[in-house]
Parts: C-alpha cells; structure tokens; sequence
C-alpha cells in the first residue's frame, strides 16, 4: 500500500501566513513606539520559599522603556532593599531568599509599569504568594470498632496548604489501600466505606498529604478499625450467657442505600466558566450500591462528560453557562435507591469578545480602541491612559470615550499613548494594553529582496510581501519585470501582503513584483517562484510470503523532480530497521537474507526532499518449510488498464483489466476518485462492484476534475490501488444545493447578522461562486431585499428595527445560474436593554436568614429582546444590634423564564436590607425597581469571639471573653459550664452559670489545686443559645506542701467570684457557689502471684477515708469476701489464694454511700515447682549487653566523624540555608536530604492532659506509625514514599503558639480587581 504525503509546504506556509498577518501590526523597532509588555509573570504566582523570587516583566519600545514597579498599591523602592535587583535592560526583579530573605515578607500584589517618551503600560497584578505545606494537628484518634455490613468513615482532615496537597491513603508498608465500589476516597480525602467487610480489620490506615511545590509528604497517625464478624459476636455472646438464656446476634442485614456525601436531597455548586466541575455522590448499603448520573430536563454533554472513582464523580470538563442545571445522582441496589440534586450555576471571569489591538496611524488620520468582554455577572468595562484612569489623564482633544469604545479623530503626533483596557467582574478581571503610535512613514517592504519560493505542483503557493508605512501602504502584485497587474480568481490577495496561489502548475513560475505606495511614497520588492515536479514511487514494495531461512528482496524504484535530492528511509513495523549484517539497503531495495520468524512485519519505504514525502509499505510473512510444495494464498494485484468511455456531462464509464487473483478468487472492486481541482490529492470512496464485473458506469458532479484508481479486494486482503486513470473536467452547471444553517442573530440593537456554512468547491459546480442574500420583516406586507455577496459566509443588514422578526433565505449561484428556490428561516434583529423594571415588589420574610420576593412580570413589548429571566438585587443595609453601616455588597440572584417570585437565602439575623428587581434579556439588564426595605428577625448568636484563661493560681482561675462576632439579635446573657477532668479523661459533675450580658470576665474562686477543667461558654439573645466555645485550664499546684481543707467543708459549695468589666467597677462583686467534686477511686490494678496478689488504686475526693477491699472467685455467685484495709493506704496484699484461679475484686470507701471503684479481674500464676532462673542476673547475659552497647558506641562515633567531614548528607547546610526547623523538604539537585530534628519540649504532660492554660501546644506519644521513627511530629516522604527523615540529637525550641499558623494573610482579593 502506498501513502503519499506533500510535504507541510501548504500547512507550513499557512502557519507563516498566520504569524505574517499578526507581525504586519508590529511597528519596525527602528521606529519610535510607545512601550509593549512582551512577557510578565503569572497573576497568581505561587513560589517557592527556599528558592529566590523571579516576578518577570519584560517590554519592548523605542527608545527602550524604563521600568518601575508598585507593591500594594504604593510605589516599591527597591534601591532601599538590599535583596532585591532588577535585571538589566529589564524590568524583572529578582527577591534574594537564599541568602538570609525571607518569602513571607514580599509576600503581596505586585505591578510593573514600562514607561518611555511615547507612553507607559503596565502589567497585570501579580500577586506574590509563597507555597505552604504545615504541619498536621496532632489529636488523639480513638480506634473505630465497627459491626461487619455497616457503613464507615474515615476521616483525613489534611493540613491548609498552598497550593493544596493530594491525598492518598497507604498503609505502615507504604502500599496503597486498594478502592473500589465499596471502599473509595472522596474528593475530600476522606476513605468511605459503603459496607464494612471482616477483611477491613487493620491498625495502619494511613492518611498522607503530598505536597508537590515543595515535594514533600506528611502523614497523619495512623488509624485503626476493627470489623467485628456475627460469627465473632455470638461466641463472645455465648460465652457470657448461661445455657438457658437465648443469646444469638442477628446476621447481616441487608440495607438499602443512603448517601454518606453529599447529606441531604439537595445541594448547590458553583463553577467557573472554563473550569472542571466535579460532582460527587458516596452511599453506604448492603449490596454495595451503583451509582448513575443524570441531568435533569437535558443530557450530559456529549466528549466532555467523565465518571471517575467507579462513577461516584462525574467529571465535566471545559463548563460553559450551558452546563448550569440540576444534576441527579442515583445510588441503588436490590432494595431500593436514594437519590441526590446539586444545582449547578456556571459563572463566568470576563473573557475577551474584542481585546484592543495596537493601532498605527499618521498625523490627522481617525481611529477608534475597541474593548468588548463578556461574563457572568457582565463585567465592567473602565480605560486608563498611560496606566492613569482616562477621568484622571491629561486630555486630548482628539480623544472621545465612549462606553467600551474610544474614539480619536484628527491625531496628531502629541496623540500616542498607551491605553489600558480593564474588564472586571467579582470572579476575575482581564487588562489589556494597546498603543495609538502616530507616525509619518514612506512604505517600506521588510520581505528579502529576491526571495526563493518552492511548492510542489498543484499544491498552493504564498508568497510572502510583510510591509509597513504610515498611512497604510496599498499593495498591488505583478508577473514578471514588465507584467500588468495581477487579478481574477485564481489568486487571492490577503491583507498583509501576501499573494496566494491556490493551486501553483508548472508555468505558474517565475519573477513575481510586489509594489507598496502611501502618499509618502512607493518602494517595490520582487521574488522568485519555482514550482518542481512531486515525488513518486513508480515501482513500489509487494507483500511477500517467504520460507524461514530464505531470502526476499522489496524494491522501492522513484520518480522525482531532477532539482530535488531524494532521501530513502527503510522502516520496519514504524520503527528503524534492526542493526543486523543481514539487512542490506540497496539504491532502491531492501534485502533480507536468512530470514527469521522475528523478520515477521510490515515493511516501508520512506522518500523525503526538502518539498514533500511519499511512502508505500509491504507485508512479510515467514512461514516454515513445508514438507510439500504448498498453494500460496496472496492479496491479489492491483488491476490495470484502466480506461474512460462514453463522457456525458453527468456519466462516464470505467473499464480495467484485473491483475492476478492469487489463488483466493476476487470477490469485489472498490472505486475511488479524486477531484484535481478542488482537493487535489486526496482519494474518495466512489462506489463497489462484484468481482467478476471489469466496467462500471458512474455518476458525475458538474466543475470536477476527476481521476480514477481500482482496487481488487478478496478474503486474503486488499490490493494495492491501480495507477490513476486519465483525468476528466466535467463541464459546469447551476448549483444544485443551497447553503445549509442560515440563521440570523443581531449582534447590535439595529442591525441584523445573517450566517450559513457555505458549499464546498464540489458543490459549487462551477466557477465564481456567490450567494443570494434575501430578508424580509414578517408580518408586514413587505418586498424582499436581496443582495448578492462573494463566497463568504455572513452578511451583515444595518438599520433594522429593535428586536423584530425577520423571513431570511440564502441562495447559491455561479457563472451559469442559480440553484433551486431555497427555504425560508426565521430570524430576529438585534436585541436591546429592557426598557422599564418590574413593578410591585413586595417581601415576606419566612424566617431570620429566608426572605421571599414577589414581583409583577414586564410587558414582553418592552423587553426588546428574548426574556431569560430577572435578577434580584439584594444588599445588606445595617445590623440592628450594632447600628453600624459598613461596605455595601450587593449580591445577585437570577431566576430563569418568566418567573414572579423567587427565595432570599443567607440573610444575616436582626439586620436591615435592601433589594431591587430587573428584567434579564439577551443584551443585559433593565433599569431596577425602586429599593424596597426589609428586616430580619433576631436569630441565634454566632460563638464567643474568644475566650482566655488567665492568672491561675492555687483555687482559682481568671476568665476573660470578647462579645460575638454576629450577635444576630440583643444578647440578654452568657452561659458558662464547667467540670472537672481526671488523667483518664473521665469528665466530673457539670456546673452551670448565667451571667449578665454586659459582662466580660470571671474570676471562679476556691477550685481544687493541680486540677483540669473544661469550659463551655456561649451566649443567648431572645431567640436561644448561640453555639459554644471551649477551652481547658489547670489550677496550680500546692508547692506549700499540706493539703487544702476538703471542699465544700462546711458548707456545700465553693465560691466563684465574678468580676466586672473595666467600665462597671462601681458594681460589687457577684458570687456563686460551685458543687465541689464527688469522690471516686479508679486505676485498680492488681500483680498476682501463685498464692496473693498485690492490689492498688488511686483515690480522689475527702482525706481521711478508710478502704477496704473485697475479692472473690471469677464468675461465682458466692458473697464477696472483704478486708478491711489499715489507715489511707492505697494498697494491699490479698493472701491466701489458690493458684491458677480468676479472681474478681473491686474497693470501697467506708462512709461514702457505699461507693466503689469498678471490677477488675485477675488470675493467680499456676503452681510450680521451682522458681525460674532470672536471666537479667546471669553473667553471660550481662556481658552479652555490654558487648551490644559498645559495638553500638562504636556506630555512633563513626557516623558522627563522617558527618562532620562532610559526607553524603549535608544536613548543616540544609538547617542554615532554611528558617523552618520543623520540615526541610529534598532538594532537587543533588537528591540529599534536610535534617528532622526533634523541636519537642521533652516534658509531655500527664497521660491524657489538654491543651495547658497558656494555650501552647505539646506533643503526646504517637501511634504506632513512623512518627515514632521521625523526629518531628510528623514523618516526611518524597513522593515514591520513601522515608526521608534523619536521626539527629534533639534540640530544644519555644513551643509553638497554639495550633495555628503563623502566615501572613495572602492577598487573593486582588486577583479579581484591578488597579
């Protein structure tokens, strides 16, 4: 089979075309310009805080432009920072981190201007972000003990980075958990189980945060689940029930689905307009449920739509406004379904409809700056001139505003400036400069003078005439030194210059003239143009069947243009030939000798000149040495002669000889044309005949230069194509089609755009194609208006109507005549803005954060457009409880159709609103309604804004709180809770306090010393409590050394002294009385031998207290034996016991109402005969471990000489070069690794303490995990999850404030507004 390819020369030269037309705006950098931004960096730019800040502004201009830039909206001086440099000749600045900056500190908006004689542009705002990977919140996971078949989540809860980390969960073998329809994570990290299975159990469910800017992973501690089986639960059931009880757990239920994510039957998602939306649907069941996906009243776009995660996400890429709608997940199995609706709005940034191009004009020529954006909300449109708001500029009386438009007429050489457009919206914001350069310049042509050009035959050739003058130059081309001037449609004349040859022969080259003239001048420029024959296979390689260890030969035998140097390229199976003596390239054949089954393949041969390229390739099959000569069973051969009779206009008949079948009998042929004037080169399916048929009769377009080729086809394959047949023109005729979707859409209020897709050259049947353009206005007794129009594919009719219907239809016709009658299309005129607002706006407020909207609908004469709906307008006026106003910001609600009512959500409680109405059509918005007024009720008030601790002492603590960020109403008190907390974490009796809202602190008097306490603090208004906060706090302890009278002594409660705020000291003191708390032993713990047992306890409560303890045999149902213990003690020895035997025993407290701890059970060692040996005291032992400590000794001093000379792992380095001690990720060039040292205060508080009263945080002992083998609070990984974390001596830091980040807050406001 043979391909052939012409050679890139016609994309090739489309593509330079292309970058021609755009340079041809470029003004000649000889020539004075204003500046022209060529390169910046991102808008919003996150860097690395370990390497130096690179922000990138770069612009062209003559003379070269100065630069400068602003940091926050205020001039930035870098002369004054001595880490900061701008490069030379440019405007780019490089921030110095690596040698002592840091990133936090430039972290900010940044803008660059480039400013010369002729003007200034400016860059976007680039907002300057360092990335972030902090560290996990460490807290104490409680293992998930969980029944076989119910649902489960495990929950990851990832540190807040920048940009944010990937998810993954492994296990304690750095091995992913497997997912599937049952067990999967969600978009949120977190690992949903559907049903839990028995092979669920594990204790490493491992949660890591890869974060790839600064390429390093944290872990969280690992987290256990156990899965208990109903084989499981009814032997312990069993075990613990008597033979006459019922005991037996249910089995396995099944359940019908329920969506663990998203909660609720609906939900809301907003996108963004180019975005990838990402809808998510998890439900737990038994069977495991099948999620579907549908979209409500349409369907999912067709090459866009993707589910992933075994369909829990549908995956939308590339989302316009006509994705918005609702969305509905279905989880079902064999019980049922469950289903869930987001409602998807798609917004949109503003993108460009018409950014503004540079314009070059000459002293008293008129122009005009077009900037049209669109996006949702529509943005706003402002210019600036010489980056200064145009309100602001130095006037230029050749320059008028006009909306979206700028307009200059009679411009003088004062006139050039920079424009900056700006089209913002809340989502994002676009700016474009362009300069208004006004020169006085004679033509010149930059094309090189007698420049080559060489095309193959019937390939187009573009002959290239870049020019440049002010007033714009006229072009005009000639043939030859003395030819007249070119026209006619066998060339087509571009705007930039070039002359386009559609389809070049052999007398097409030759010298080509190119004259440019303004009234400044004329300068002529001439090239050459050579048109060479294509290049050929005349002989091409055949498929081949050759016994193994044979020889075959495939020859390759070209035709090419005699100024052309062929290249010949062999490949095998589309690779290079094997590097093996036994192949052997000839001039024009490929030898194979001693062929072997790995020579099996498809063979090609490949001719490459500097113009085109041709290929045709060949199959070789090895098959063994048959023991008898056997029947070779082949493709047949192309067939031959092929021949042309009887010509019609619209008929011609094919005739060809067969070529050899093979030994496999032709069962059909397949004809093929192709149209030498239109698509030269390219081959079309023209029809099938039986194989035993040799002529056929064809059917004819009119205007098509046709050639024909026969391929033989049978059960082995098909053969390769014929040689061409000769060519036929057929003559021309009237068109027989007419365009297909002719629509018509006003693109302004008065005028009217009508669009078709044109015909084909095929389609034409002749030449000078042209189109009939006729309207009508409907419903009006009007006549046609038609007008005929070159072969293009719009027309544009001005001076309609607003918005009325029109009767469109679009007629083809050429040289010969027109085509049939064509239909008739319904189309509109240009839409404009609604004329009035919607009337009678009325509220009903539903609840303190729910408000309804009704309106009276517009007359749809007066909407002047296609009605898609109304807007509300709604903003926030004031809150009634602070009487303070603040910056408006308005929200915006579209309700699609003809609707006359809408909900409000989100309101704030007990503020003040406004709201007005407008109508939506397809040009925009009407004018508002007037402002209508309403308020909303008292609601719940947000939290406490804080709450501190302070001043603990021996009995007391100091409580200080800030009033609620949202009170949502009037508040009328706080209520503080409090309770005590023990070292298991068992929490005491609760305390409840009412305090007077106009309060800000609390002194709680006479607590027990050394003791936790946990508060709860929330306020109330009219309505109810709002939520709470909390905090933990311990009292000192006694370092007098005696202990405190009992509470409550005396009398039942302690006292709590309330203290006032500063404004209210003339208030004396409140007091309250706190029940003080109850007493409790815990922590029974017994050591047992063969014949006693030693038992102890910790007790809390009253001193002066007798215990006693009582025992007695493991499940008996005999009386507890008991023993009086002697003094306080909080231990004694039970003697006496048998050994062998579970015991059971609790202890009492004398005179306390019969309280007692919990039972513990134990059971005595068996009875032995001899005491063993203890190991610990034998000699071998003890020299054993002498001679371990000392071979390890002897490691460590080696390890440290090596490090300190500096070996493979410069951690010194890495610890000076970076400020952050807790995580020092790999370094990308050399592949060594930071130093993890331990930034613990070594002194953890007691077994399940909180947080301690000077907020800071301390570390507890991790899970079994490798934040064990790490030295900081959380292991690192580079991103094959290796262990990256180094053993080092541990240093000892300030705790770090809290749990938060010490971050300066980053500026993302900025990316959606501009100057």
């Amino acid at each position: 089979m043979m391909k052939k390819k012409i050679m890139s020369a016609s994309k090739a030269s489309l593509v330079l075309l292309l970058c021609q037309m755009v340079s041809a705006l470029d003004v000649p950098l000889d020539l004075s310009q204003p500046p022209t931004i060529t390169q910046q960096s991102p808008k919003d730019y996150i860097v690395d805080p370990r390497e130096n800040i690179v922000i990138q502004c770069e612009a062209k201009g003559k003379p070269p432009p100065s630069f400068s830039w602003t940091r926050n909206g205020t001039h930035f001086d870098i002369d004054k920072d001595a880490q900061v440099t701008m490069k030379p000749n440019s405007g780019t600045l490089v921030i110095n981190i690596m040698n002592g900056g840091k990133a936090e500190a430039y972290e900010g908006v940044y803008q660059c201007t480039a400013r010369n004689e002729r003007g200034a542009a400016i860059s976007n705002n680039i907002v300057i972000r360092p990335s972030r990977s902090p560290l996990w919140t460490k807290e104490k996971l409680e293992p998930n003990q969980v029944r076989e078949g119910d649902s489960l989540v495990l929950h990851c809860r990832p540190p807040v980075g920048l940009p944010p980390p990937i998810i993954f969960w492994m296990d304690n073998a750095f091995q992913r958990l497997p997912q599937s329809e049952r067990v999967s994570q969600g978009l949120n990290g977190d690992l949903y189980f559907s049903n839990v299975q028995p092979e669920d159990t594990r204790e490493d469910y491992i949660c890591y945060a890869r974060f790839n800017h600064t390429q390093t992973i944290q872990q969280k501690q690992p987290i256990s689940v156990k899965v208990f089986s109903m084989d499981s639960l009814n032997d312990t059931i069993a075990a613990n029930l008597s033979d006459t009880d019922i005991y037996g757990a249910k089995p396995v239920t099944e359940r019908q689905p329920v969506l663990l994510t998203p909660t609720g039957s609906t939900s809301t998602k907003v996108e963004l307009r180019g975005n990838v939306l990402l809808l998510e649907c998890i439900a737990a069941g038994l069977p495991t449920p099948v999620i579907r996906w549908i979209k409500e009243g349409g369907e999912l776009p067709a090459n866009r739509t993707f589910f992933e995660n075994f369909k829990k996400t549908l995956k939308i890429v590339d989302v316009s406004e006509a994705d918005s709608g609702n969305y509905k997940c279905i989880a079902r199995n064999t019980l049922g379904s469950a289903h869930h609706v987001i409602s998807v709005t798609v917004k949109a940034a503003p993108y460009w409809i018409t950014a503004p191009r540079n314009l070059v004009l000459s002293p008293g020529e008129d122009g005009t700056l077009i900037c049209r954006a669109n996006g949702n909300p529509k943005p706003d449109i402002s210019w600036l001139a010489n980056g200064v708001p145009i309100a602001i500029a130095p006037e230029d009386p050749s320059r008028k505003v006009d909306g979206d438009t700028i307009i200059f007429s009679q411009v003088q050489e004062r006139s050039s400036a920079v424009y900056q457009c700006n089209a913002s919206n809340e989502y994002g914001y676009l700016l474009a400069n362009a300069f208004v350069n006004v020169l006085a310049e004679p033509p010149r042509i930059l094309t090189a003078a007698n420049k080559l050009y060489q095309v193959i035959a019937d390939s187009p050739a573009l002959l290239d005439c870049a020019y440049f003058g002010s007033p714009k130059p006229e072009i005009e081309w000639f043939k030859g030194v003395k030819g007249s001037i070119l026209r006619g449609n066998e060339y087509v004349f571009h705007d930039n210059g070039t002359l386009e040859i559609p389809v070049a022969q052999k007398d097409s080259s030759g010298t080509y003239t190119c004259v440019a003239r303004n009234e400044l001048g004329k300068i002529q420029n001439e090239v050459q143009l050579e048109v060479k024959d294509p290049t050929m296979i005349i002989k091409q390689p055949e498929y081949k069947v050759i016994q193994r260890y044979g020889q075959v030969s495939f020859e390759c035998i070209i035709k090419h243009d005699s100024t052309l140097l062929p290249t010949v390229i062999w490949l095998k199976d589309n690779g290079e030939l094997p590097g093996d003596e036994r192949f052997l390239v000839g001039k024009d054949n490929l030898t194979i000798m001693n062929v072997t089954d790995k020579d099996d393949g498809t063979y090609t041969c490949i001719v490459n000149t500097t113009l085109d390229s041709v290929s045709a390739s060949a199959v070789l099959t090895v098959v063994a040495a048959p023991p008898t000569p056997a029947i070779i069973y082949a493709r047949p051969n192309p067939p031959f002669d092929l021949e042309l009779t009887g010509q019609l206009e619209r008929s011609v008949e094919l005739s060809w000889v067969p070529g050899d079948e093979n030994n496999s009998p032709i069962t059909n042929f397949v004809i093929e044309y192709e149209d030498g004037l239109h698509e030269p080169g390219v081959w079309h399916h023209q029809t099938e005949v039986p194989g035993t048929q040799t002529t056929v009769q064809l059917k004819l377009s009119p205007y098509v230069n046709y050639s024909f080729r026969v391929i033989a086809v049978n059960e082995i394959g098909r053969s390769q194509p014929s040689e061409p047949s000769e060519q036929y023109l057929t003559k021309s005729a009237n068109p027989d089609e007419n365009p297909s979707n002719v629509q018509g859409i006003g693109s302004e209020p008065d005028n009217l755009v009508i669009t078709w897709e044109s015909l084909t050259g095929f389609q034409s049947n002749g030449p000078g194609l042209q189109y009939k353009v006729s309207w009508r206005q409907k419903d009006v007794d009007d006549e046609w208006t038609s007008v005929i129009v070159a072969n293009v594919s719009k027309y544009i009719v001005s001076g309609t109507p607003t918005f009325v219907p029109y009767e469109i239809k679009v007629q083809a016709l050429n040289d010969l005549g027109y085509a049939p009658e064509p239909s008739e299309v319904i189309g509109h005129s240009g839409e404009d803005l609604p004329m009035v607002a919607p009337g009678n706006v009325q509220v009903h407020v539903i609840n303190s954060t729910l408000a309804k909207v009704h309106w009276d609908t517009v007359p749809l004469k007066t909407v002047r457009g296609h009605l898609q709906g109304y807007k509300v307008y709604y903003w926030k006026v004031q809150s009634l409880s602070r009487r303070s106003k603040r910056h408006v910001e308005k929200k915006i609600l579209t309700f699609r159709g003809n609707k006359t009512f809408g909900m409000l959500p989100g309101l704030e409680p007990y503020s003040s609103y406004k709201l007005n109405v407008r109508v939506v059509n397809g040009k925009g918005e009407g004018p508002a309604s007037p402002d209508k007024v309403f308020k909303t009720p008292e609601g719940v008030p947000s939290s406490p804004s804080f709450l501190k601790i302070t001043n603990p002492t021996l009995d007391s603590l100091t409580l200080e709180w800030g009033s609620p960020t949202h009170p949502n109403g009037v508040l009328t008190s706080y209520i503080l809770k409090f309770q005590p907390i023990n070292n298991t974490h068992e929490l005491g009796p609760l305390v409840e306090i009412r305090i007077p809202a106009n309060e800000s602190s609390l002194i709680l008097k006479n607590l027990n010393y050394s003791t936790r306490y946990k508060f709860y603090f929330n306020a109330q208004t009219s309505v109810g409590s709002g939520s709470q906060i909390t905090e933990e706090a311990v009292t000192i302890m006694d370092e007098a050394g005696f202990l405190r009278p009992a509470v409550g002594a005396g009398k039942g409660y302690s006292e709590i002294l309330f203290a006032t705020s500063p404004v209210m000291h003339t208030v004396r003191p409140t007091f309250y009385k706190v029940q003080p708390l109850y007493p409790r032993i815990r922590n029974v713990t017994t050591a047992a031998a063969e014949t006693y047992a030693n038992i102890s306890w910790e007790y809390e409560g009253p001193d002066h207290v007798n215990f006693y303890v009582e025992y007695g045999v493991a499940g008996s149902k005999e009386d507890w034996k008991k023993e009086i213990v002697n003094g306080s003690r909080s231990f004694f020895v039970l003697k006496g016991l048998t050994p062998g035997t579970a015991y059971k025993v609790r202890v009492g407290a004398e005179g306390l109402s019969g309280f007692r701890s919990s039972e513990d059970v134990f059971e005595t060692g068996p009875a032995m005969a001899s005491r063993q040996v203890d190991i610990a005291t034998q000699g071998w032992f003890i020299g054993l471990m002498c001679a371990v400590a000392l071979l390890i000794l002897i490691l460590l001093i080696v390890c440290f000489i090596r490090r300190n000379k500096g070996g493979k792992y410069p951690v010194k380095e890495k610890e000076d070069a970076h400020a952050d001690p807790e995580i020092q990720p790999m370094k990308e060039d050399d592949g060594t690794f930071g130093e993890y040292s331990d930034a613990e205060d070594h002194k953890p508080l007691k077994k399940g303490s909180r947080t301690p009263s000077d907020r800071t945080v301390k570390k507890e002992d991790s899970d079994d995990s490798l934040v064990d083998y790490g030295e900081g609070v959380n292991g690192q990984f580079n991103e094959d999850g290796s262990f990256i974390g180094q053993y080092s001596g541990k240093k000892e830091k300030e705790p770090a404030e809290g749990n938060e980040s010490s971050e300066a807050p980053s500026p993302v406001n900025a990316m959606n507004s501009f100057v």
